[in-house]
């Protein structure tokens, strides 16, 4: 057995409004983990998302590293997982470390824009690099990765996005 993954999705706000009350609500989870080495030594980041949690729910943040350990140790197996990463980049280390996202695929909620990026959608930019992690998320791991803000969104498969805007 390991870990339950309900969604694993790239925010670049990581647990706000949206995560914390309709993707709660879809998938159930009782334990949100926050997989990022920036916020896991930024005492004060972590505890603004450990504070957000909704009721009932569990929010923990750890680094890469440490999220790949406890999918394989048994005594998370009782883990319900919400899943977030901050970067498509840190969602590839999860997936090179071994963990299975085959059955749920990759949810890309926002990507924050910064100098040079194209915007895809109305939350998520994009430049070479992240569309090239996407490609091999789709590619080398054989995962349906999309785009959707909230569970009552239909899917928007990324790879056509990208194809879309030429990345």
């Amino acid at each position: 057995m390991t870990m339950d993954i309900r969604l694993a999705r790239v925010d670049s706000r990581l647990l706000h409004g949206q995560v914390a009350t309709f993707w709660t609500r879809a998938v159930t989870p009782n334990r949100i983990m926050v997989v990022s080495d920036s916020v896991a030594k930024d005492p004060l980041r972590k505890t603004l998302i450990t504070q957000v949690a909704p009721p009932g729910v569990k929010a923990n943040v750890v680094t890469v590293n440490k999220m790949i350990r406890a999918y394989f140790d048994s005594r998370f197996d009782s883990f319900n997982t919400l899943l977030l990463t901050e970067t498509v980049a840190d969602m590839l280390k999860l997936a090179e470390g071994g963990i299975d996202f085959s059955k749920i695929g990759i949810n890309i909620g926002s990507i924050a824009y910064n100098d040079g990026m194209t915007m895809l959608t109305d939350a998520i930019s994009m430049n070479g690099d992240i569309a090239k992690q996407i490609r091999t998320l789709a590619n080398d791991f054989h995962l349906d990765v999309y785009a959707q803000k909230i569970p009552a969104e239909k899917k928007e498969n990324l790879l056509t996005l990208l194809d879309k805007k030429g990345f």
